[in-house]
C-alpha cells in the first residue's frame, strides 16, 4: 500500500477506530485462549470495541492466530489487519539458549543467527513482531531479567543487539515473510533498579544515561529496528511512559526514531499506583502527550483518551500513521495471515541442531584444576545434583517451549558415557542414613563426579529477583560431603545469572557454567565435557565474590585512594574490610581445554591522530595438541580525562582459531572515535593526550601498552 493510501485510510477512521489501533489486548479478548493477569482482569471490551482494536500480544498457535484475524477482517469496518506480536526472547518452540548464555560467545554473528532461527519458527505460528532484543544495561545480579540481557559491557551489548535486530528483521520484512520487526526494550533504565528489584526506582545521572544506557538502544535504531518499548520503572522520578524529555526529544529527536513506542505491560494503569496520576484519564492523557503510541494492556487509551479535551488530532494520526506504516513494512494489508501459508515443512531437526551448537558456543569453563577436564568416555562418573536429571533447562521466556522435551543432563551423559551412574541427591533432608552411605561409596568409587546444581526457572526472569546469589544450603553442603570422599568433583551450573560462588569454589577442581542451555543441552554439555567441544564462552558479566559488591562492572571508576598491589593493609583506601574489591571471576573471563595465551603484543606507532590510526598486534599462541579458540580482547584506559573515567573499557575483540602448538596473530585498529566518551555538555568526544591499552583473554590478565592521541 502507498504512503498516501495509507494516508487516505487514517481519514476515513472514526476517533474510535484511530484510538483502537493505539491499543494491544490478548486473545481473550477475542475469544480465545491466553493470559489476563492484574487490573486488566477486571475489563472487558464491547464487541464494537474489540473489532476496532490495532494488535494481540500473546497468541499460542497459526491456528488461533488465524481464527482471531479471519474474524476481525470480517466484522471490524474498515478490514484493517490485526498485527500479533509476543515474547520471542531465546526461540518459540525450539528454545536456544538465554541471552545472557548467547552473550557469553560475544558473537554478533550467532545472535543475528538464533534471531533469525526464532523467526523462523515464531512465523509459523502467525507472529509479525518480537519483543526482543532487550538492550537494558545490567551491572546487578540480583534482578532476575540479567538473563534477558546482553552483560555488564556497553560496547559488546551494542554489537549483539545489532545481531539480533538483523537476525529478526531481515532487509525486507514485506517480501521475507519468515522474518519479524523486532522491538527493542526497556527504554530506559531498567537494568539499574535500585537493589536489583524489579519495578524499582531508577536514578540516573545525564552522563551515565548517555554513556552506558543508551549506546545499546542506538545500536538498535541503527540497525533499523521497528518499535521501542518504554521501560516500568521511573527514572530520576518521572515515570517512563510519561517522560516526554526522553521519548520525544532523546529517542526521536537526537537518537532519530520515528518507528513505534509502546508501552510494557499494563504500565498506564500501573502510574495509578505510582500516584503520580489521579485516574485512568490523566493516564491516558499524559502518556499520549509524551509520546507513548501502543498502550499494551490496558484500558486507559481505549475507554478514556477520546475523553482528553487537548488530543492533538495531528499528534493522533501521527501515531496511527505510525502503526499502519508498521503493518504495511510487513505486508499485512496484501498479506494479512502472513506467515501462516508459507512452507510448512518440517525445520525441528535443524533448529534443534542449532540450539545444541549455540549452547556449546555459550558454556563458560570458570576452573579445570589439574586439567580435570576434559573426562574420558573410558572414565567411570558418578552424575548426581538436583539438576541432575531435570528438564527444567530451558530458563524464564521459553513459555511455548515443551519442557517434556528438553535433553537432560543425564541423557545426554548416557551417550557418550558407557560407564556411568546417575544419583538422586537434590537434599540432604530426603536421604536416608542408608541412602547416604551408598551415595558416598559410589562417589568414593568413582573416577570423578559431576554434580549438577543451580537454579529452576522460577528463579530467574521478570519478578525474580533475589537478595542472595548464593546456592542453596543443601547443594553447598551436597559439595561439601561429597569433595570429602572423593576430590575430583566437577560441577556444571545452570542458571540465568551470576552467582556467588565463593562457598563452593574451594571444593571443586571444575567448573562449567552452562546457564540455561535450551532444548538440546544435555547433550551439549555431555560434548562438552567429554571433549568433543572445546569450551569457548567469556563471561558477559563478573561473578562477584560476594554479594555486597553489587551492583558490579570490571569498568570501575577512578578513586582518589585507590587499592593496590603496595597497600593492601591500609585502612583508608577503596576497599571492602571482608572480601576483596575484584570479583571471582571478571568479565571476559573464560577457560578452555586447549590453553591458549597471548605471547606478545606490538603496536605500529606511539601516536595515533585523526587522520592516522593505530594499529595492535597480538600474538596468540596455542601450546596444546587440539585446535582451540581464543576470543582476544582490547581495552584502553585514558590516564588525563575531564570527568573521572573507568580504569578499563573494552574497545574491541576477535574470535581467533589457533590450530595445535601453532601462534596466530590478530591485528585491532585503534581510531580516535574509539577514544571519545560522553563529556559534560553530553556530547561524545575525546580528549587529547596519553593512553593506556591492554590485550588479553580477560578483562584483569592483560598485556598493556601506551600511545599518545594528538591533533596531528
Amino acid at each position: 500500500m502507498k504512503k498516501s493510501e495509507l494516508k487516505e485510510l487514517i481519514n476515513e477512521m472514526t476517533l474510535e477506530e484511530k484510538i483502537g489501533q493505539l491499543v494491544q489486548v490478548t486473545p481473550d479478548f477475542f475469544d480465545q485462549e491466553g493470559e489476563i493477569t492484574g487490573p486488566a482482569a477486571e475489563w472487558r471490551l464491547s464487541e464494537e470495541k474489540s473489532f476496532q482494536i490495532g494488535s494481540v500480544l500473546g497468541t499460542h498457535t497459526a491456528e488461533q492466530v488465524y481464527t482471531i484475524q479471519k474474524t476481525y477482517l470480517e466484522k471490524s469496518r474498515l478490514s484493517i489487519p490485526l498485527l500479533f506480536m509476543a515474547d520471542v526472547i531465546h526461540g518459540y518452540e525450539t528454545i536456544f539458549p538465554i541471552p545472557l548464555a548467547l552473550a557469553s560467545s560475544f558473537s554478533a554473528e550467532l545472535t543475528e543467527e538464533v534471531a533469525r532461527l526464532s523467526a523462523l519458527e515464531a512465523t509459523r505460528a502467525g507472529v509479525h513482531v518480537t519483543f526482543s532484543p532487550m538492550a537494558d544495561h545490567v551491572m546487578d545480579s540480583r534482578w532476575g531479567r540479567v538473563l534477558e540481557s546482553n552483560g555488564e559491557d556497553p560496547t559488546l551489548s551494542a554489537e549483539l543487539t545489532k545481531g539480533y535486530v538483523r537476525g529478526y528483521q531481515g532487509t525486507d520484512l514485506a517480501q521475507d515473510t519468515e522474518r519479524l520487526a523486532a522491538c527493542v526494550k526497556h527504554f530506559v533504565g531498567y537494568g539499574a533498579v535500585q537493589g536489583g528489584r524489579d519495578y524499582n526506582h531508577v536514578d540516573l545521572s545525564p552522563i551515565e544515561l548517555h554513556q552506558n544506557y543508551l549506546p545499546a538502544f542506538q545500536a538498535a535504531l541503527d540497525e533499523g529496528v521497528k518499535l521501542v518499548m518504554t521501560s516500568f520503572n521511573p527514572i530520576n522520578g518521572q515515570l517512563m511512559s510519561l517522560n516526554r524529555s526522553l521519548i520525544k526529544e532523546t529517542l526521536r529527536q537526537e537518537m532519530g526514531f520515528d518507528g513505534v513506542v509502546i508501552s510494557d505491560w499494563n504500565a498506564l494503569e500501573e502510574l495509578l499506583a505510582h500516584r503520580v496520576v489521579r485516574d485512568k484519564y490523566q493516564a491516558a492523557a499524559e502518556a499520549f502527550e509524551a509520546g507513548t503510541d501502543i498502550d499494551m494492556m490496558s484500558d486507559c487509551y481505549i475507554n478514556h483518551l477520546a475523553d482528553f479535551s487537548g488530543l492533538d488530532s495531528q499528534a493522533l494520526d501521527e501515531a496511527v500513521y505510525r502503526l499502519l506504516t508498521l503493518k504495511n513494512e510487513l505486508g499485512l494489508f496484501e498479506n494479512p495471515f502472513r506467515g501462516i501459508t508459507a512452507n510448512a515443512a518440517s525445520i525441528e531437526h535443524s533448529l534443534r541442531k542449532a540450539t545444541k551448537e549455540a549452547a556449546m558456543k555459550s558454556f563458560v569453563l570458570l576452573k579445570n584444576e589439574d586439567s580435570i577436564l576434559p573426562v574420558s568416555q573410558k572414565q567411570r562418573l558418578f552424575l548426581l545434583g538436583p539438576k541432575a536429571d531435570s528438564k527444567d533447562i530451558l530458563g524464564a521466556w521459553s513459555w511455548i517451549g515443551k519442557t517434556a522435551n528438553a535433553i537432560s543432563l543425564a541423557e545426554g551423559l548416557s551417550h557418550r558415557v558407557p560407564d556411568l551412574t546417575i544419583g538422586k541427591a537434590a537434599s540432604w533432608a530426603e536421604l536416608s542414613a542408608e541412602e547416604y552411605l551408598s551415595l558416598c561409596e559410589e562417589a568414593r568409587n568413582s573416577e570423578v563426579v559431576v554434580l549438577a546444581l543451580g537454579e529452576s526457572s522460577e528463579e530467574t526472569g521478570e519478578a525474580a529477583s533475589k537478595a542472595s546469589l548464593s546456592l542453596p544450603e543443601s547443594q553447598i553442603e551436597l559439595v561439601k560431603r561429597i569433595s570429602a570422599v572423593n576430590p575430583n568433583l566437577v560441577v556444571v551450573l545452570f542458571n540465568g545469572r551470576p552467582l556467588e560462588l565463593t562457598a563452593i569454589e574451594p571444593y571443586v577442581k571444575g567448573i562449567l557454567e552452562a546457564w540455561f542451555p535450551g532444548s538440546e543441552g544435555g547433550h551439549a554439555i555431555a560434548e562438552t565435557l567429554t571433549g568433543y567441544y572445546d569450551p569457548q564462552g567469556k563471561l558477559p558479566m563478573s561473578f562477584p565474590r560476594a554479594v555486597g559488591q553489587l551492583p558490579f562492572s570490571y569498568q570501575a571508576y577512578s578513586t582518589g585512594r585507590p587499592l593496590t598491589e603496595k597497600n593492601q593493609t591500609e585502612k583508608y583506601v577503596s576497599k571492602y574490610m571482608d572480601v576483596g574489591n575484584d570479583p571471582l571471576y571478571p568479565f571476559g573471563y573464560g577457560l578452555s581445554y586447549s590453553n591458549v595465551c597471548i605471547e606478545a603484543i606490538s603496536q605500529s606507532a606511539e601516536v595515533l591522530t585523526r587522520e592516522k590510526p593505530l594499529t595492535i598486534q597480538a600474538s596468540v599462541k596455542n601450546p596444546s595438541t587440539r585446535e582451540g579458540v581464543a576470543t582476544v580482547q582490547l581495552y584502553i584506559e585514558d590516564m588525563v580525562t575531564e570527568l573521572v573515567r573507568p580504569v578499563r573499557e573494552l574497545k574491541s575483540w576477535q574470535k581467533l582459531n589457533v590450530a595445535k602448538e601453532t601462534t596466530e596473530r590478530c591485528t585491532f585498529t585503534l581510531t580516535a572515535d574509539d577514544l571519545a566518551y560522553v563529556h559534560r555538555d553530553l556530547k561524545r568526544y575525546p580528549d587529547f593526550g596519553q593512553f593506556r591499552f591492554f590485550i588479553g583473554l580477560d578483562s584483569r590478565t592483560t598485556l598493556a601498552g601506551q600511545f599518545e592521541f594528538c591533533e596531528s
